[in-house]
This record gives C-alpha cells, structure tokens and sequence, in this order.
C-alpha cells in the first residue's frame, strides 16, 4: 500500500496512528538533530520529522533526499511543537519510521511553488510540471468543478448527452478549418467541427428535445489570450421552444453554477440590451456593465468651430472619467500614446478637464471658448473635478476604438473588479452584415440563425436590415456564449443561403443532408453554446483562458512541450497521398 491517507488528510484526530503517505519532496530543513521534509501530493502538504539521536541512518538517508523526489514513508501521527496556521496540516507531523525513495528527480528548471521564478515559456515547455503548483491545480480543480455542476443542472432538466462526430465535413462559413487526410478515400478529407451545429440540429429532427454536449471544438483561427485552435463548449439545444424559453433555461444555470462553485448569488434576472443599444452605448457587443464611463454622442457640441479634425469626423464620442481632472500632462501623453498603438489606430486624443474652480483646460483651447467647453461638461454630465477624453473618426471605428479606451480606463481606475460579476444577454443582432472586399453578405452568427418573425417582409426587399433572432449571454466584458432560434423551414433556409452566395448546387453539395431533413417535420428549435474555458476563466477572475486548459498552445498555435505541429515522414505522406508545395 502506498497511501493509507492524503498529504492534505491528517488532523489533531489522527495523533498516534500509524500511517502511510506517498508525494513529492516540496523541501527539507536540516536543524541539526532534526531534519524536517514537506511531503506535497495534490491535496496538501505533511511534514516529516527524522531524529538523528533516534534514526541516524534514516536521518541521513532523508537528508540526501532533493526536491521532487518521489517517496513513501511509514511512521506515527504526532503533534507539532512548532504549529504552522497556514495550512490544514500544521499542527501534526509525521515521526518517520520507514523511507522508501519511489523515484528520484532532476533539479527543476523552476521552482513548483506558488511563486515560482519560470517565465511562461520555460513552464510551457515543462508543462508536466508547472500542473503540480497549487495555483494551476486550483484551477482545473474549479473546471472540474464547473463541468460537474453543468451536467447535474442540465440532467436536471432532461437534458440527454450525446456525442456527435468528430470527423466532419468541411464547410465555408466561419473561421477556417483543420482537415484531416482520408487514407481510405484517397484526395478527399474530412474537417474537425468548429461546433456540432448541423448535428445538434438533426437531433431536434430526430425527436431529442433536449440535447448538450461538452465537446471539443477546432478553429484554425488566430491566437490570443481567450483563445486556443482547440477549445470545449458547453454545446446545448432545445426543441418547441423560443427565444424567451432559452434565456431563461440557461439564465439557471449560469446562476446554478455561480451559487454552487463561487458561493455568489447573481441577479434574480439578467439584464437584456438590444445589440444597436451595446454598440452605441460602450462599441461593444460584450459590454462590461460593472462600471459606468458610457459614451456620449458629442458630435452637436464640437463641429462647426474649426477644428478640421471634429468637423470631418462622422463620430465624436467622450467619456467621462470621473474625478480624473487632476490627471498630470505626463499622464495624459501616457494615454494619448496609448491610443496611438497600432492595435488601437488612433491618431490622438482630446482631453478636457473640469477644474474645481469651474473653468476649463483643453488640448484645444483655442478652437474653443470656456462657453463651448461648459456645452461639452453639459452634454457629458461632467461636474468639477472631472476628465473627458474625446476620440473623433468613422463611426464605427471609433466606436471600437473608444470601447477599448473605455476598459483601459476601467482598469486604470480600478473599476474592474474580478470578484463581481454582471451577466447581460445582448439580443436582436443584424442577421447579416456586408463585407466590402467580397461583395456578398455573411452570416453574422452562421448560416441557420433565423431571421425575428417580424422583420421575414425586409428578407427580400431589404436584407441588411433583417434582425436575427438570436442572443449571446456577455459577463465582465466577456462573450460567455451565444445562440440563436434556428431556421427549421427547407424555404427560409435555402432563401439564406441566396443571400450568402450560394449558389443551388453549393448550398446541395455542402448542406443538402440538413434542408433533406427539414422536409420530414422538423420542429421549431434554438439552442446556446458556452465556452467552458471562458466561462471557468471568467469564474477565477482571469482574463487568459490557459492556465484554465491542461495542455495549452502557445500564440503561434505551437505545444511547445511535445513539440506540435510537426512533419509528418515521407512513408506517411506518400500514403496519404499528399505533397508540400
């Protein structure tokens, strides 16, 4: 036996018994005539304690011992006389009778401790080993936890788990695929799904009411912080139901999941905000509504004046940072060039400061009298002591520029607090949205999002306006997941299709199977993805969906541990009938 407790088990209840514990060596204190070992396994930590007048040959032995060494020991549960209050284990150790070396360890190339000193790729690369410090631990701990909670409420509403194929065909829409080479059917491939959505569907078709799936999904997409090539879903979908039945079914969970796994209570009913209201409100269509700093339309106080670079802008915007006047010209330059960076765009900022006294102070001054900049404090709601800072461009742009100002100033100002939480559906996206370059429209969710009943007269005559009937659920400036009512008619579905481009024989080859299903009764249905890793990130107040993934990839999509993607022999290659040009 080699562990008749846990290193995070043993209390003032256990003195005097004998035990067997097996961990890693987290360090050793040599004190002369003692010599103390932590013991860590993924519940805890024990102290050891070897006598040198008692055990001399035992002492020594554990006094040879280095860190991460795997042992087993043997000995009795006695109390501390040096009691440590910061663990659960600290008022025992254990008096070592026996000790067996399990393995022995190379000196790691970083330090497994809370605060280790191993940058992210040194502890990417040895990846085995930075999932042994407690901080990583916690956090798949909390994933388990969610995905736990997730299949208890969902059973709860007869919900069923099925799985889907992972070996798909490859479509169009949306991000790029992965593909796989077919050995069998040679020059053909098969895609990994970037979700199961035509299957989730043929499931309504096939009578499964309820269905979900936490499942892995494939995008060969570009890399940041909220995003991997591989990635899980909570992937769910109802049939006979509308769009109110979904946010409410899933509303419970989510407050489900916060009440069991963070002992937070969210509110009794999340708020909703159309997509137009989100845009104009905060250029975002995941606001963070923790904070304030909402936009205000200046265009009607700063053109006509002089200022070229207000006249020409189809879009002044402001917010009003409350209680900022006092902010220093070093300060200002601060967040001038921070807009300035290229992943920003903008070519400055204007500030305006409210003094106490009741004047003002602009960076454009003389385009501008104390009169209009009291019309600016007026249309901003700016009292004394505040800061406005003002971004000025095409409307859109701008919008996405001074969203981003926003939560940088949300940060600055401490605003974002990651232990609060606000939920809001945003709802009545555009089904479609126009892209220049092609000439054609998209789907702005995909291609099987139902147009809102009461806009089906503009699908014909004027589809740019056509809102979709679908939602995404936004938590702390995070897009936690989204949905939409499903289109379930063979007619409506091929119109959309018209739409995006297709042409009769395209939409066949690539969707045919689903529209042949649509003509055997299929019934009225929506359903809502989450991501899993977002949403457990978001649970643990972090912005970076990684350390919340076992095995992550790097930004470039690399594993740098097991060193992937990586070529494939010429044997293979030739067997699959495929060439690198």
């Amino acid at each position: 036996m080699y562990r008749s407790h846990t290193c995070g088990e043993l209390r003032l209840s256990h003195i005097g018994l004998t035990v067997t514990l097996s961990g890693w060596v987290q360090k050793s204190r040599d004190l002369g005539g003692m010599t103390f070992l932590d013991l860590r396994d993924r519940y805890g930590i024990t102290q050891l304690a070897f006598n040198l007048e008692e055990e001399k040959e035992l002492t020594e032995q554990a006094r040879k011992l280095g860190r991460e060494f795997v042992v087993k020991v043997e000995g009795e549960v006695i109390e501390r006389s040096s009691k440590n209050k910061k663990i659960p284990t600290g008022e025992i150790e254990i008096k070592v009778s026996s000790l067996t070396v399990l393995n022995g360890s190379k000196t790691p190339p970083f330090t497994i401790e809370d605060d280790t000193d191993g940058g992210e790729e040194l502890r990417a690369k040895y990846r085995y080993l930075d999932l042994r410090r407690n901080p990583v631990q916690d956090k798949l701990r909390l994933r388990n936890k969610v995905s736990l909670e997730t299949r208890k409420f969902l059973d709860s509403q007869n919900f069923l788990d099925v799985e889907t194929p992972v070996l798909i065909k490859s479509t169009p829409e949306g991000a790029r695929d992965f593909v796989v080479p077919s050995r069998m059917n040679g020059g053909q491939f098969y895609a990994l799904p970037q979700s199961p959505q035509t299957f989730k569907q043929l499931l309504m078709v096939s009578g499964f009411d309820r269905y979900y799936q936490i499942v892995k999904c494939f995008r060969d997409e570009d890399l940041r912080a909220d995003r991997q090539p591989e990635f899980t879903q909570i992937d769910c979908e109802m049939a006979f139901v509308e769009q109110e039945d979904i946010l409410n079914t899933f509303e419970g969970m989510i407050q489900h999941l916060f009440r069991e796994v963070r002992k937070v209570e969210l509110d009794a009913k999340f708020p909703r905000m159309t997509y137009v209201e989100a845009m104009e409100r905060y250029g975002s269509d995941k606001p963070d509504i923790r904070f304030g700093l909402e936009f205000v339309d200046m265009n009607t106080v700063t053109k006509n004046k002089g200022f070229s670079i207000f006249d020409d802008a189809e879009q002044v915007l402001a917010i009003n940072a409350q209680d900022c006047a006092g902010y220093t010209r070093k300060q200002l330059d601060k967040l001038t060039d921070w807009v300035r960076r290229p992943q920003i765009g903008c070519k400055g900022l204007v500030y305006l400061k409210c003094n106490e006294d009741g004047t003002y102070k602009s960076s454009v001054d003389k385009f501008y009298s104390q009169n209009d900049l009291a019309e600016w404090a007026k249309a901003a709601g700016a009292k004394p002591g505040d800061l406005l800072l003002v971004i000025s461009g095409d409307l859109e742009k701008t919008r996405k520029q001074m969203g981003e100002l926003r939560l940088h100033m949300g940060d600055e100002l401490g605003l974002r607090n990651p232990n609060v939480f606000k939920p809001l559906w945003v709802v009545d996206f555009p089904l479609l949205e126009w892209d220049e370059e092609s000439e054609r429209y998209h789907a702005m969710h995909h291609p099987f999002t139902s147009p809102k009943p009461e806009d089906m007269h503009l699908i014909n005559t004027d589809p740019g306006k056509v809102r979709a009937n679908a939602y995404d659920l936004a938590m702390n400036g995070v897009e936690l997941g989204g949905g939409s009512i499903r289109i379930h008619d063979r007619e409506i579905q091929s119109r959309m299709f018209d739409l995006l481009g297709f042409t009769k024989a395209e939409a066949e080859a690539q969707f045919g199977f689903l529209m042949s299903a649509f003509e055997y009764g299929a019934p009225p249905h929506g359903g809502l993805a989450f991501g899993l890793d977002r949403l457990v990130a978001t649970m643990g107040g972090s912005e970076s969906i990684r350390d919340y993934i076992a095995f992550p990839k790097n930004n470039s999509g690399r594993d740098v541990m097991i060193d992937a993607p990586s070529p494939l022999d010429a044997e293979q290659m030739k067997e699959l009938g495929i060439k690198i040009q």
